[in-house]
This record gives structure tokens, C-alpha cells and sequence, in this order.
């Protein structure tokens, strides 16, 4: 080790500090290095050095390093959700969430970046749920309204509330409150892969699995003859559209269907017996169509 002379006496030199490494150093080693390297460094330093190099080998360093983040985010919000929602399209919305994070975090604030992240991690999972529900979110929100006055009647009085209390409540009229009922009862849509119930055997039953199944019926068939029927009954007038509604389905008499169209019996008889010629007629001449293939 060299010595140099000071006052007469001589001094040992001292080693010359070496200088600290930063995450630059380790950009171009290879991976295992560069992790266990990145490892050891204050988290600081590495968004540091990526906010100034905007180096990709940093990024994904820190994607890795903060997708557990990602995960717990996204399995909270998953079990509050259907089944049929697939937990691993919200962890990819959410790893947008991460990088946009990554890419927007300023360390000069003082905030740790697990605090910052979390809420644009959960940000992106619920745009993206957003974006796969086919219900408007106004829809969303007229539901939550109705049901948000629902459970406040019920709590306050302890009885079901009428819907005349729940108009009121909402401070809308009968009208309004009506559209509003049915907005929040729209109806919802399921998969047929959506898990049914759990199976002691260990194996997963699916909605496909319980549907009943009739050989005997065919959709396109069924929309077939019920177009042609509307299609003959068209050319009914309304009093001929009464008779049979009221006959068939509603099972008066010529009698009673006379009183209430104000016709003598044998008019409604007489009239009946002309409807079912002219059905019978239209009906063979369509034969065909309502044959099943």
C-alpha cells in the first residue's frame, strides 16, 4: 500500500472509496443479477432512476415486483361479484391499473407507491366492469335508489313498505315511481357455464348440466307458427278479436259475450261459427308452413 510522508513521519494512503452502484448499473446484467441487485435497493432509487431513464427492463422489474398488489385487489372486488365473472380478466384490468400507476408516480411527494396504487388498481377493475355490463349504469343507479328507500321504510318502521310509501319516500308520483320499477327490474342475463352448486363428488355442475332438455322443440320452429298465427288472426276485427279472446281464454258464454259487446246470443254464436271457417280455411291453405321439418 503506498505511504506518503506528512511532517516528517509517513502516512499510509487510504483506499479511495468505491462508488455506490444505482439501478442504472444493472439494466444490461442479466436477469437473475439485475433482480437480486434490485432487490437490495430502496424502492425509491428504482422509481428514481426509471423516472429518469424510462428504462422498460425497470417497468416490468416493477410490474413483477407489485403484482401481488394486482391480485388482492382483484380477488376483493371478485367476491363480491357473480361467479360467472372470470377473476383473471380483472387482474388484466388491473395491470393497467398497475402501469398507469407506475408511470404517473412521483416519489418527491412522499407517498409510498403501494398507497398510491391501490385505488387506480381498483380504478381500472371497476372501468372494466363498467365496460362488460349491458345494463345502462342509470339503470344501476335507479335500482340502487329504489332499494336504498326500500331498506330505510323498513329499519325505521319495521314493516315491508307499499310501493305508495316508497313513492313517497323518493318524493316522485305514480308515474315516475312506476318507470322506476322498471328500470331496477331489468332483467339479467347468466352463463351457461356458471357453476350450478356444489357436487359432494368433487365434480363442478354447471347451468347446462340441470336445463331440461326437450328434443321435441324447436325454437325456429315455434317463432314460425306463432308469426303465421299472428299473421291470420290479423285480419280479424276487433269485436271478432274479443269473441275469441273472450271464449277461449277468458271461457265465457255466448251469453256473457253478448252482454258485454251488446249482441243477441245467436249474433255471438253466429259470428263465432264464422271465425273458425275462415281460420279453419286460411289455416289448410297454410298447411305447409306449420308442418314440422
Amino acid at each position: 500500500m503506498p505511504s506518503v510522508k506528512v511532517d516528517g513521519q509517513p502516512r499510509v494512503k487510504s483506499p479511495a472509496k468505491s462508488k455506490k452502484r444505482t439501478a442504472a448499473d444493472y439494466i444490461d446484467a442479466p436477469a437473475s443479477v439485475q433482480r437480486a441487485a434490485l432487490d437490495a435497493m430502496e424502492p425509491r432509487e428504482v422509481f428514481r432512476e426509471y423516472q429518469r431513464t424510462n428504462s422498460q427492463a425497470l417497468r416490468n422489474y416493477l410490474m413483477e415486483k407489485f403484482l401481488p398488489l394486482v391480485r388482492y385487489n382483484a380477488e376483493r372486488i371478485h367476491t363480491r361479484l357473480p361467479d360467472e365473472v372470470d377473476i383473471d380478466d380483472l387482474m388484466s384490468a388491473g395491470l393497467f391499473g398497475l402501469m398507469d400507476a407506475i408511470n404517473a408516480f412521483d416519489i418527491d411527494y412522499g407517498v409510498k407507491f403501494e398507497t398510491y396504487c391501490a385505488p387506480r388498481i381498483r380504478g381500472a377493475i371497476l372501468d372494466q366492469l363498467r365496460a362488460m355490463d349491458w345494463v345502462p349504469r342509470l339503470v344501476r343507479q335507479r335500482t340502487a335508489k329504489v332499494e336504498q328507500a326500500r331498506v330505510a321504510f323498513e329499519m325505521e318502521t319495521g314493516n315491508a313498505p307499499t310501493d305508495a310509501d316508497i313513492a313517497r319516500r323518493l318524493g316522485v308520483d305514480e308515474e315516475e315511481f312506476k318507470k322506476l320499477q322498471r328500470d331496477s327490474s331489468a332483467v339479467s342475463i347468466t352463463s351457461l357455464s356458471r357453476r350450478w352448486t356444489n357436487s359432494d363428488s368433487g365434480r363442478e355442475t354447471r347451468e347446462i348440466d340441470v336445463i331440461r332438455e326437450d328434443p321435441r322443440s324447436n325454437p325456429l320452429t315455434e317463432a314460425q307458427r306463432r308469426d303465421l298465427k299472428e299473421l291470420i288472426t290479423k285480419g280479424l276485427s276487433r269485436a271478432e278479436r274479443l269473441i275469441v279472446i273472450l271464449y277461449y281464454y277468458e271461457e265465457m258464454t255466448m251469453k256473457e259475450i253478448g252482454q258485454t259487446l251488446d249482441l243477441s246470443e245467436s249474433r255471438v254464436s253466429q259470428m263465432h261459427s264464422s271465425i273458425l271457417m275462415r281460420l279453419k280455411a286460411q289455416m289448410q291453405s297454410r298447411s305447409r308452413d306449420f308442418d314440422d321439418e
